[in-house]
């Protein structure tokens, strides 16, 4: 039997890729993360057992797929979003290495590309920023050394910050620095999800205006010129005459 991670996307049950979407309709062992993967992506599965982790400890995860490993049948273990970010798979293969099961990770749509495409931006463009930095806020478990937002934030590039939205202003004090008042910023609540909202800002004033609506958590805050309107160049890519093998 084989554990497969799948990727299920930010919310919007169209988003999880056509091979996510076959293993859960075909493998006869589910186990959801259901704070966060709505059941419509679960949507014309067979499985005989249907699992809800956000009701277990990592132990009872682990049991389960031994059970399931022990009656040979696959298992659909389903995360939001990619399951390579901030999806805890790592320390669940680290257990299934231990005692012998194969496992898959199946690719899925992250919260920041949903947001950039809510937004309608790019968050690379020429001369302004062609690096995009993910992280999270330090809050209950600290940062390893180098990747405190103040590092990260002297790049002065595009940044994803998840779960941070209740210590936004925070976050701002530590950015405002780098940054300045003016720089664009972005806090998306429930990106594809029927009940999705944001807000857009600037370092000076986003705190207030997320405050009025009242996110506190389940939002992604983006930062970065790119979501503002700094002149850029245009790509080489398109270029007439440029010389090129592939064009995206």
């Amino acid at each position: 039997m084989t554990v497969y991670f799948i990727g299920a996307g930010p919310g919007d049950p169209e988003l999880i890729t056509v091979k996510g979407q076959r293993l859960i309709r075909t493998c006869p062992v589910i186990i959801y993360a259901g704070s966060l993967v709505p059941l419509a992506v679960l949507e014309g599965h067979c499985a005989d057992t249907l699992i809800n982790s956000a009701e277990l400890h990592l132990e009872q995860i682990i049991d389960a797929i031994e059970c399931a490993h022990a009656q040979g049948k696959d298992v659909a273990r389903v995360h939001s979003g990619d399951p390579s970010l901030y999806g805890a798979i790592g320390e669940q293969i680290r257990h299934l290495q231990r005692l012998g099961i194969d496992y898959q990770i199946v690719p899925g749509v992250t919260a920041v590309a949903a947001s950039a495409a809510l937004l309608g931006c790019e968050l690379t463009l020429p001369d302004v920023a062609q690096s995009v930095i993910l992280t999270r806020f330090a809050d209950s478990s600290p940062m390893p050394a180098g990747e405190q937002l103040e590092a990260l934030a002297r790049h002065g590039t595009t940044l994803a910050i998840h779960l941070g939205v209740k210590h936004l202003a925070r976050i701002v004090e530590q950015l405002l620095p780098h940054y300045g008042g003016d720089c664009p910023v972005a806090v998306v609540y429930r990106a594809t999800w029927p009940d999705q909202n944001w807000v857009r800002g600037t370092l000076d004033d986003i705190v207030e205006r997320a405050t009025v609506k009242g996110y506190r958590r389940t939002a992604l805050i983006l930062v970065g010129r790119v979501l503002g309107d700094t002149p850029f160049a245009e790509s080489a890519l398109y270029r007439a005459g440029h010389a090129h093998l592939y064009r995206v």
